[in-house]
């Protein structure tokens, strides 16, 4: 599959959670898409924000339900995936966004996330599907705060 920025749009958490269900594999990333990070196949890699050292894949994170995570609804799993990085887009600037790709892990990066390589984009997640999750994680007993490093 080619690089296109032309992919079908996951526009609900119903839908992006049926997508889970499905396949295994998938991987979310936070960027200004498959027509950027897959432009040029022969440098297609993450940099680490901190050393500017390119690193061997793209960093994603993972949507697959974990063993650990037993019966509970994979909506919360899915909206959980979703919410933790979702300052993203606000921290890196215009343009990017969330697009769920399959591909190789083939190394992890510093914050222990999986860099992947022969990446296939499967579709955009809609800004929507975004504040149904962090909706979703309010609804929780014990919300959580997304992942964000603070300065010192």
């Amino acid at each position: 599959m080619g690089a296109s920025d032309d992919l079908p749009v996951v526009r609900t958490l119903a839908e992006l959670t049926d997508l889970v269900q499905r396949h295994q594999g998938l991987y979310v990333r936070w960027s200004r898409g498959p027509g950027t990070d897959l432009a040029d196949v022969s440098r297609t890699s993450s940099t680490d924000e901190l050393t500017g050292i390119p690193m061997p894949g793209l960093s994603a994170n993972p949507l697959d339900v974990e063993d650990w995570w037993g019966d509970r609804p994979v909506r919360v799993w899915a909206a959980r995936r979703l919410h933790d990085y979702a300052h993203l887009p606000h921290d890196k600037g215009p343009g990017v966004r969330a697009w769920v790709l399959t591909g190789r892990e083939t190394a992890r990066g510093p914050d222990n996330e999986p860099l992947v390589t022969d990446a296939r984009p499967m579709c955009w997640i809609a800004p929507e599907v975004i504040d149904e999750a962090r909706a979703e994680v309010e609804r929780q007993a014990h919300p959580w705060g997304p992942l964000r490093r603070g300065g010192r």
